[in-house]
């Protein structure tokens, strides 16, 4: 089966985004979704968003005192970015960047949630109930990979 590419390189730097109505009602609801939990740093599916900073719990504590909030933050504006242009038919490089970042953070968030490794086989089986989840993390990386690509052609043209 033959699927559309969602984003490629376009002209100028920019790139191209051909998402459906679903899927932009998909990455709004994820969006949203995490923006909500990005306030609790605490939330264990955050982890690998907000890992430790340093091995000795009292300095990780005074980093993330210090920098916590930028971190946090940066994260919401690229979420806001990617949820400003999710309708768009072209991205320009910065904004391409927060898709980049929003698609990770989805991904690691996800991913935890579901302990996906790197030796996990994505055959998806309909009675395991984690399938609908297992899917959308795949959806995720495969836009990612497509975002990638895209810059990576658009870098190579200039």
């Amino acid at each position: 089966m033959l699927y559309r590419l969602r984003i490629t390189p376009g002209r100028g730097g920019e790139l191209r985004l051909r998402l459906p109505d679903d899927e932009q009602e998909l990455l709004e609801m994820l969006c949203r979704e995490l923006g909500e939990r990005l306030d609790d740093p605490a939330d264990p599916e955050l982890r690998r968003l907000f890992p430790p900073a340093h091995e000795d719990p009292d300095a990780d504590a005074e980093y993330r005192q210090m920098t916590g909030n930028q971190l946090v933050s940066g994260r919401a504006r690229a979420l806001s970015t990617v949820q400003s242009t999710l309708d768009r038919k072209t991205l320009s490089s910065d904004e391409a960047e927060s898709w980049l970042t929003v698609l990770n953070d989805l991904r690691l968030v996800l991913g935890t949630r579901l302990d996906v490794s790197e030796e996990m086989d994505f055959d998806l089986d309909p009675a395991d109930p984690r399938t609908p989840e297992l899917a959308v993390y795949a959806y995720l990386s495969w836009l990612q990979e497509q975002l990638v690509e895209a810059i990576a052609a658009n870098m190579g043209s200039s």
